[in-house]
């Protein structure tokens, strides 16, 4: 299933005019566990591992990503992406211009690097408008129909997939130590994009990050058409396949919506999918799964549901006789 960038990237209500919406309540944080780290990734710490299994540092150097399929008509797609935050997106703040005479030298090259990204005559004076952030994204290798471009936008901590603020960019690839240039840049993200399919860890980070990106900036909840859209990306190469020897998981999970559910995606739900892909992919009989868990409703129904479809068998302990 290709990513559907046209539908997703949305179509700007005012692309030059910034209007004030409420904050963000549900964009990343610390409280999540997940929030963009202060010293971010260096080269040597992009590691593998399993779903469940702690990563390991094979020690390896990274190399530039190969994948630069730009996709055709990507104008055209990026044209429909930009909604604006007056907050910026995740950080306390806008960077008001160019840097004070205290800043350190790598903000300064970071800085006209954004800059030179940035287009002057479209672009508000300290975010990457939706061309501007689509041309960047490819530049750097990303195949922007894939889940590749969550891994340089949360990087970034993009408020939205259409734009990228001066401080995010700043700030983001001052925290990975790299050199200010296009191709240390393009290196590290090859190596965050293999991070994302190994480390468990890590693609929870984007994964999470996603959510607060990708609903209305004034919403507390995504739609479901959206909501599966991403998940059909996430939970696909280069994310995490959710899959077992018998199942397809991702879709068996979006029919069972589409059948059943007729609202909106909320965070809770959004982050508890993940763990039970997790968990369902470490077990496919989903005995794991019990009546008195503190799994939200709507995964209770889908297990109900896979055992009416006869995709899983009762659970264990039902079957079990008492002497």
């Amino acid at each position: 299933m290709v990513f559907d960038v046209k539908r997703i990237l949305r179509i700007a209500s005012d692309k030059h005019g910034r209007k004030t919406q409420p904050l963000d309540t549900d964009s990343p944080s610390d409280e999540d566990g997940f929030a963009h780290p202060q010293n971010g990734v260096t080269h040597n710490q992009l590691l593998g591992s399993s779903w469940n299994s702690k990563p390991k540092d094979p020690g390896e150097n990274l190399r530039q990503s190969s994948n630069n399929a730009l996709a055709k008509g990507i104008r055209k797609k990026a044209s429909r992406i930009v909604r604006v935050k007056d907050s910026g997106g995740y950080f306390n703040g806008i960077a008001s211009g160019p840097p004070s005479a205290g800043t350190s030298n790598v903000e300064s090259k970071l800085d006209k690097m954004f800059d030179e990204l940035r287009n002057s005559t479209e672009d508000a004076k300290n975010a990457m408008g939706v061309e501007s952030t689509m041309n960047y994204l490819t530049s750097l290798g990303l195949n922007p129909e894939s889940g590749e471009i969550f891994v340089a936008l949360e990087l970034v901590q993009a408020p939205n997939f259409g734009e990228i603020t001066r401080q995010g960019f700043v700030d983001g690839w001052k925290s990975t130590g790299t050199n200010v240039s296009k191709e240390e840049q393009a290196a590290y993200i090859a190596g965050r994009v293999r991070q994302f399919s190994v480390d468990p860890a890590y693609f929870k980070q984007v994964y999470r990050y996603t959510f607060g990106a990708g609903k209305e900036p004034d919403q507390r909840s995504m739609s479901l058409d959206n909501a599966i859209e991403f998940w059909r990306v996430l939970f696909a190469p280069p994310g995490r396949p959710w899959k077992t020897a018998s199942h397809d998981w991702t879709e068996l999970w979006i029919s069972f919506l589409r059948k059943k559910w007729t609202r909106s995606v909320n965070r809770d739900m959004w982050n508890q999918t993940l763990e039970f892909a997790i968990k369902s992919t470490e077990d496919e009989t989903l005995n794991f799964w019990t009546e008195d868990g503190a799994w939200p409703s709507v995964i209770d129904d889908f297990v109900a549901w896979c055992r009416d479809q006869g995709l899983v068998g009762p659970k264990k302990d039902a079957m079990e006789t008492d002497y």
